[in-house]
C-alpha cells in the first residue's frame, strides 16, 4: 500500500528547498479551495531571478494547491490567482492547462512540474503581450513619419505643369483687365499698300506737321519688307502705264 501522506511530505520539503520565497503556506480560508486541510501557495512571475522587475510588465501569477487524501495517485486541488497584472480569462485558461497536465501525470509527484508549466505559460502571454505593444509602438512612430506624396518630376510632367500654371496665369489677368478692354476689337493690321491706296497718304502729306504726328502715324501703321517691294512694284507698273498714255495723247495733238 503506497504511503500517500509520506510522498505528500517529501515533496512539501522539496518544494521549500527549491522555491525558497516564493513559495509559502497559507489558510485554506484564502486559497479558493473547497477544503479545510494545508493549502499552499506558489508565486510565479514571468522574469528571471536575476532579472529586474522594473524593466518587465508587472505581472504575477500565484498557483495554489492542496494535497488530496490519495494524492500523488490522484490529482491535487489547483488554483489559480492574478497577483498582478493579468486578466480573469487568462487565468481560466491556465487552470483548464493545469489540470489537464495533472490528469496526465498522475502516480508521481507533480507539483513543481505543474508550477514549472505556469510559468512556461505565463513567459511565452508575457513575450505576446510585449510584441503586440512594441508593434503597436512602431505602428505609431510611422504615423510620425511624414511622407511626400506625389509624382516624381520629370520634364513632362514640369511642362505640363508649367502649361498649366501660365494658362491659369493668363486667366487671372483676364478676371483683373476692364470689360471694355476685353470687349473692344483689335485694330486691323495695316499692309503698305493698303495704306497707299487708301488715300491716307495723300492726306498726309497735305496735312500739316505737328509735334508727335509722325510717332502717332508709326504706331497704327505696321509696315513689312515685302509690302514695301510689293508696292515699289505697283508703283512703278502705274507710273509706267500713265507715262505711255501721256505720250500716246501727245503724239495724237
Amino acid at each position: 500500500m503506497t504511503d500517500h501522506v509520506q510522498d505528500q511530505e517529501m515533496e512539501i520539503e522539496a518544494l521549500e528547498a527549491i522555491l525558497m520565497d516564493e513559495f509559502s503556506e497559507i489558510h485554506s480560508s484564502e486559497s479558493g479551495l473547497n477544503t479545510s486541510d494545508r493549502c499552499y501557495q506558489v508565486t510565479i512571475s514571468p522574469q528571471d531571478d536575476d532579472e529586474d522587475e522594473s524593466t518587465t510588465t508587472p505581472v504575477q501569477l500565484a498557483l495554489i494547491f492542496s494535497h488530496t487524501e490519495k494524492y500523488p495517485d490522484e490529482p491535487p486541488l489547483l488554483n489559480v490567482k492574478s497577483v498582478r497584472g493579468i486578466p480573469t480569462g487568462d487565468l481560466k485558461i491556465l487552470k483548464e492547462k493545469l489540470e489537464r497536465e495533472a490528469s496526465e501525470n498522475l502516480g508521481m509527484a507533480m507539483v513543481y512540474t505543474l508550477v514549472s508549466s505556469a510559468k512556461e505559460w505565463l513567459c511565452e502571454r508575457f513575450a505576446q503581450d510585449a510584441g503586440n505593444e512594441n508593434a503597436e509602438e512602431e505602428e505609431i512612430a510611422k504615423d510620425d513619419i511624414i511622407v511626400p506624396h506625389g509624382e516624381p518630376v520629370t520634364i513632362d510632367t514640369f511642362l505640363a505643369w508649367r502649361e498649366r500654371f501660365e494658362a491659369e496665369l493668363a486667366l487671372e489677368r483676364a478676371k483683373l483687365m476692364p470689360e471694355a478692354a476685353l470687349a473692344a476689337p483689335k485694330e486691323k493690321k495695316v499692309t503698305g499698300r493698303q495704306w497707299f491706296e487708301s488715300g491716307r497718304a495723300a492726306a498726309k502729306s497735305a496735312a500739316p506737321i505737328t509735334d508727335g504726328s509722325d510717332e502717332e502715324d508709326e504706331e497704327d501703321i505696321d509696315f513689312d519688307d515685302d509690302d514695301f517691294e510689293d508696292d515699289e512694284d505697283d508703283m512703278l507698273e502705274h507710273y509706267l502705264k500713265s507715262d505711255s498714255s501721256s505720250h500716246s495723247s501727245r503724239m495724237a495733238n
